[in-house]
């Protein structure tokens, strides 16, 4: 599928020159920074050293002093407290500090994380019958609940009092608890992006200040906090870019062991970057909760037992390959129903459904899918004779306003902007099908349905390196780049482009990848280049035909020696020589 590519906006030459002599970097770097925002001293420094202390005071979002003085009165008095989480990344990642946090202050504390398959996704009746068998006295749903209207209307009936962590966006009416979600009607809170997890880590935070506690034990949980920024695809900017770079950190000098297992049977290395931690530890915690329970992640992030770690870590692992050999079938099976509808290429958006298809999978499916028939895409399969399954879509379509506007169709969705899961009954999924699909239609033109790649800057090969440098070494501008990290949305990994390369060689690895040696007319450097999944460009790149290349700054370590690598995002033929 061609991509558009798009530029993004430079700064005139006087600005650039302003901007340079305020921040002592090069040219690149400065346009960068331009590009996101930053033009003065200090907020260069705060981009490049984010700090703690520049969180804002966790009691501007709405309701939180009421909800820390609740749990302050639970744990003081001795109170059962449940933490109930989704059974993702965030929602057990969330679970995982505040279980570690609670139970290490003493307080009688349990945990619950519902079936994806039995209990579906928020809180469920089963889950609050299970609170009240048990005893509990109060609740903290975590990165789930804010649409839990009838599931928290059932605690309370119990007696039992809920206060609700979630950062998805709410419906028109609230559950009966004391909500914190940025996103709510009413909240002032500053900064809207924060992960389910960070809301949590929020309360906590507020109860440390609350009682005069130090915040050292909570601090040493924000690699838990970088795992469900980056797992959950938030907005990297703000609080989030703050919390996530000391996580990294965190997670690079003291990796807790349970990371250690699972890097180690991944055959990865530390440092990790926060795209390592999205393609390599959250799959592995995704998998627990996609095919057997997100208990067993919980519980490979809270132990410290090193045989049940290293036991979790394998059983984790296991469910990973299984995962992926589940993800390629149903991936293959859903192409194959879409390429036998005649109509498809009139549509909009790709419905699919098949009632086997396993539940834990369908999402990364939809994000498959994406990458073959860029369009709103949804895959559903049956669950205890309904149909439910999972959204992704395009830039330009928010899919959760989509699914409201089907919501008399629907029996519960949820989600965000860009993901969103929802149920429905048999009878309604034709219905669906063509609502969602004129929806699309109306809100979508044609150029929407072509993925974008959006390009920083333009460089020529010999702008990577200055004048003396070795260039069998890492040049200083990849070493000044690595600072803006980490990446995610709102400050995605820069992209350049160079014209007019050549490839000197050109190879297919596992006939997928495209590997390359390009060099560039009038530079006399030749660099090495990797294209994942680009092996159908091969002959773009053949000998002698010039193209330009989108790609990013990347690093080869091959025997103890660090060399930079081009990793391809695009090939196009060059227009000119």
């Amino acid at each position: 599928m061609e991509k558009r590519w798009l530029f993004k906006a430079l700064p005139t030459d006087t600005r650039i020159q302003e901007i340079r002599s305020i921040l002592k970097l090069d040219s690149i770097c400065t346009a960068l920074l331009w590009q996101r925002g930053i033009d003065q001293l200090d907020a260069a420094k705060t981009f490049f050293y984010p700090d703690l202390n520049t969180l804002h005071d966790p009691m501007l979002m709405l309701n939180m002093g009421h909800a820390v003085q609740r749990l302050t009165r639970a744990i003081e008095q001795h109170e059962r407290i449940l933490v109930y989480g989704d059974y993702d990344v965030d929602g057990t990642s969330a679970v995982a500090i505040m279980h570690t946090f609670l139970k290490s202050i003493g307080a009688d504390v349990l945990y619950y994380i519902p079936d994806r398959y039995t209990e579906g996704y928020g809180v469920s009746i089963l889950g609050m019958d299970w609170a009240h068998e048990q005893g509990v006295q109060l609740i903290i749903t975590l990165d789930c609940g804010i649409r839990s209207i009838n599931s928290i209307a059932h605690a309370r009936k119990y007696g039992i009092d809920v206060i609700v962590c979630d950062h998805h966006e709410p419906g028109d009416a609230l559950p009966d608890a004391l909500v914190l979600d940025p996103k709510q009607s009413g909240c002032s809170y500053p900064y809207k992006e924060l992960s389910g997890c960070g809301v949590g880590f929020k309360l906590l935070d507020a109860y440390c200040k609350h009682i005069n506690k130090h915040t050292d034990l909570l601090y040493s949980q924000l690699d838990l906090l970088a795992i469900s920024i980056g797992a959950d695809i938030v907005q990297l900017t703000g609080e989030n870019r703050v919390l996530c770079a000391h996580g990294m950190k965190l997670l690079n000098e003291k990796p807790r062991r349970s990371f250690k297992v699972l890097i180690n049977l991944a055959k990865r290395e530390f440092p990790l970057t926060l795209t390592d931690v999205v393609f390599t530890i959250a799959p592995r915690i995704n998998a627990a909760g996609r095919l057997r329970s997100g208990r067993y992640a919980v519980e490979l992030m809270i132990s410290t037992d090193e045989t049940l770690i290293n036991q979790l870590a394998q059983e984790i692992e296991a469910d990973n390959v299984a995962r992926k050999n589940l993800d390629q079938q149903i991936t293959h099976e859903a192409l194959e129903i879409i390429e036998s509808d005649a109509d498809f290429p009139q549509k909009y958006t790709t419905v699919v459904y098949k009632p086997d298809w396993h539940k834990g999978v369908v999402g990364i499916v939809a994000s498959r899918l994406m990458e073959k028939h860029y369009r709103p895409t949804i895959v559903l399969t049956e669950s205890n004779g309904l149909i439910t399954g999972s959204a992704r879509t395009v830039e330009t379509f928010d899919v959760h306003e989509a699914l409201v506007a089907c919501s008399d169709l629907l029996i519960q969705f949820g989600g965000h902007t860009h993901a969103a899961g929802l149920t429905m009954s048999p009878d309604n999924l034709t219905h669906f099908q063509d609502r969602f699909d004129q929806l699309a239609q109306q809100q979508l033109t044609a150029s929407d349905l072509s993925p974008e790649l959006w390009i920083d800057l333009e460089i020529t090969f010999d702008q990577l390196f200055e004048p003396n440098e070795n260039r069998t070494k890492l040049p200083k501008l990849k070493r000044l780049l690595d600072k803006f990290e980490p990446h995610g949305p709102g400050n995605m990994k820069p992209h350049f482009i160079a014209r007019n390369l050549y490839a000197s060689e050109v190879r297919i690895l596992k006939e997928q990848h495209l590997k390359l040696r390009v060099l560039q007319t009038n530079a006399d450097i030749i660099l090495d280049a990797i294209g994942f999944g680009l092996a159908h460009k091969q002959e773009e790149v053949a000998a002698g035909v010039p193209f330009d290349m989108v790609f990013t700054l990347d690093k080869n370590v091959w025997k103890n020696n660090t060399t930079l690598q081009l990793n391809i995002k695009d090939i196009r033929a060059s227009l000119s020589t």
